[in-house]
């Protein structure tokens, strides 16, 4: 990651979604050695592209959790008034239509 890129957080990295991360990554990889599998065997390319589809799918939750995680953790003031919890509230909404 570029400099450019990276900010730094004057606060420790402890997020409460982590196990959550994890477990979902874990299934992933296990998908993911499957779909290899499947490849290994010769099996249908609509099979397999159908997999594929369904671990981008599942990447995409994970960044989801991710996101909203780093939200919660860096960027909302945890003695947010209502009003601004409110928006966080409209913002969570948003990315359960967007993912």
């Amino acid at each position: 990651m570029s400099e450019k890129h990276r900010h730094a957080h004057d606060h420790p990295h402890t997020h409460k979604q982590t196990k959550a991360v994890l477990n979902r990554l874990a299934r992933v990889e296990g998908h993911v050695r499957s779909i290899r599998g499947m490849v290994e065997d010769g099996r249908d390319c609509t099979d397999i592209l159908m997999q594929i589809s369904a671990v981008k799918a599942a990447i995409e939750k994970v960044g989801k959790v991710v996101l909203e995680d780093h939200l919660e953790s860096c960027l909302i003031n945890p003695d947010a008034s209502p009003d601004e919890k409110e928006k966080w509230n409209e913002v969570k909404e948003a990315l359960d239509v967007y993912f």
